[in-house]
């Protein structure tokens, strides 16, 4: 493998579609105030960076655990010796520090000189997001090793991506954003949950605990039944309360993968045939949020 495929298979492309979502699903429910595309591209430029920054994170974490070392599904560059450590946690440091400039111009071009205090709260968003997306896997305190990684992910992918964007064109929050945000929100930590379903074996034998360790495995899919339903309600709920066209509900269609997920995570009895399952929720959550911008 050359350095430049495993880089790219270290950022792990086929996530960016999922982490993108509650940018493309905040942005759209703002254009009915106020729509900046430079704005919109730059959140999701940045959206980007983030997500690769975890991916770098979280294959040099792993690696160095020896975690990922009789994984399921792709290969990890640190963990297959594709890339060493040092160079994994030199492109960490690069990816942050390019994702945190453009970050920076994002703010300003949000918020310029007349709103120094919201400036200042989404600069340290943006520390936040740079900690968070380094601490899932790296160093003794990884709250990804702990069963925490379920918690921000609805946080970061569901609520700040959501109502953040929609922050940014607007400057104002309204009560009802939440329920599109936690729609996002549950439906990312579902594809988390679903990773941590296919690698219960392999984390609970090195430590990992993981929300689905904890909880086991039948458990565990009851939990993921209820994030991707309950994900479905706030959406409906949403729609249902900003009720102006049957259109609205075109989104519903990106149900249906999702139903059959959870039929097919209930029959399941071998954790590692799950693989297949995450890119399908993955761009099934994508497909909601497309949807979702277009015809509400």
């Amino acid at each position: 493998m050359s350095k430049l495929k495993a880089w790219i298979a270290a950022a792990r492309l086929r996530t960016l579609p999922l982490s993108v979502s509650g940018i493309i699903v905040g942005s759209a429910l703002a254009n009915a105030y106020f729509f900046n595309s430079f704005i919109f591209w730059l959140a999701i430029i940045v959206t980007i960076g983030f997500q690769v920054l975890s991916n770098f994170a979280n294959d040099y974490g792993d690696g160095v655990k020896g975690t990922d070392a009789k994984r399921i599904g792709e290969k990890r560059m640190v963990a297959s010796g594709v890339i060493s450590p040092k160079h994994m946690k030199r492109g960490m440091i690069i990816t942050g520090v390019i994702t945190f400039f453009i970050a920076t111009i994002l703010i300003f071009s949000a918020f310029g000189n007349e709103h120094f205090i919201l400036s200042f709260v989404f600069f340290n968003l943006a520390l936040l997001a740079i900690i968070a997306a380094v601490k899932y896997t790296v160093g003794k305190s990884a709250y990804g090793y702990s069963g925490l990684g379920d918690l921000f992910v609805f946080l970061f992918f569901g609520l700040l991506s959501v109502l953040g964007s929609y922050f940014l064109f607007t400057k104002t929050l309204r009560w009802g954003m939440l329920l599109p945000a936690t729609a996002i929100g549950c439906f990312s930590t579902a594809v988390l949950n679903l990773n941590n379903l296919r690698d219960i074996v392999s984390d609970a034998a090195v430590g990992k605990r993981t929300l689905v360790v904890k909880m086991g495995f039948e458990k565990a899919k009851k939990y993921h039944a209820f994030l991707l339903l309950f994900g479905m309600f706030c959406a409906v709920v949403y729609s249902v309360l900003q009720y102006w066209d049957a259109l609205q509900f075109v989104y519903t269609l990106a149900f249906i993968p999702l139903i059959l997920n959870i039929n097919k995570v209930f029959k399941n009895k071998e954790p590692h045939l799950l693989d297949s399952e995450l890119k399908k929720v993955a761009l099934s959550t994508f497909l909601f949020a497309m949807l979702f911008a277009i015809f509400n």
